[in-house]
């Protein structure tokens, strides 16, 4: 058998950063189901193309507002975690690019999705995913730091992300879809208090309210949605009521 040996490409080397930096979180999963029969009706009837990643960033605005305290950052040396209370619903969008021949993740984070309309924040999706790598400037940070040794990009990382900063450069809720692949659950953990992860939308049988006491079972569009949450900030009952406030405003269709 032959082996070969590589070091891990230096475009990489960000992700690695990363990984590090989060050992300290203490993530729980949580997952729901979502009739999005409404976004998929909104969706066609619109003269612009939205994905569904936009309105779930919609919703998530909709839904920190309502739920302030999950809209915090958590930060500070191990012995002594704070908690940074924010203002605005900056969300972490994760990227699929390939730069200098390597595919990796990139993230960069829209500012206080809120106070966008769902038309600012398909412009800003589309320009984050069809801009190359290379010319996006929210990705000069982790160009630079993917040319650092790791030991020092470790440093400067933990710098980068200190409180203070934290949610300019991580935002205070990540989202990462592989909804265009055949996948039914996915988890994360983007650095963040809350991360939301999305899966292929399909058809399932749905239980749909038919008069008083009554049900019919319909197939309809669902999409499979997860929150991961960071125990130290929150617990899992006020994490359910996120998950359901935001999986309400989709079902819904008010996230538009």
């Amino acid at each position: 058998m032959t082996r070969t040996f590589a070091p891990i490409p230096a475009r990489r080397r960000h992700t690695l950063a990363f990984l590090r930096s989060i050992r300290s979180a203490a993530p729980v999963y949580l997952d729901t189901d979502v009739d999005v029969s409404a976004l998929v009706a909104h969706r066609a009837s619109s003269s612009k193309r939205y994905s569904y990643v936009t309105y779930v960033l919609a919703a998530l605005g909709e839904t920190l507002r309502k739920h302030p305290e999950a809209n915090v950052c958590v930060g500070g040396p191990w012995f002594a975690p704070k908690l940074a209370k924010q203002t605005a619903v900056d969300v972490k969008l994760a990227l699929d690019k390939t730069d200098e021949g390597v595919r990796h993740v990139a993230s960069a984070v829209i500012a206080d999705v809120a106070a966008l309309r769902l038309e600012e924040i398909q412009d800003e999706v589309d320009r984050l995913r069809d801009t190359p790598a290379a010319e996006l400037e929210e990705l000069s940070g982790s160009r630079a730091l993917d040319r650092l040794p790791p030991l020092l990009g470790s440093v400067a990382f933990s710098f980068a992300t200190r409180l203070p900063t934290r949610a300019r450069v991580l935002g205070t809720v990540a989202v990462s879809s592989l909804g265009h692949a055949d996948v039914r659950g996915f988890y994360s953990d983007g650095g963040t208090v809350l991360t939301i992860g999305l899966g292929a939308i399909r058809h399932r049988p749905v239980s749909v309210p038919d008069g008083p006491g009554k049900h019919t079972v319909e197939s309809r569009p669902v999409l499979p949605l997860s929150l991961t949450f960071d125990h130290r900030a929150l617990d899992g009952a006020a994490a359910a009521e996120v998950l359901s406030t935001l999986a309400k405003t989709l079902r819904d269709g008010a996230a538009r």
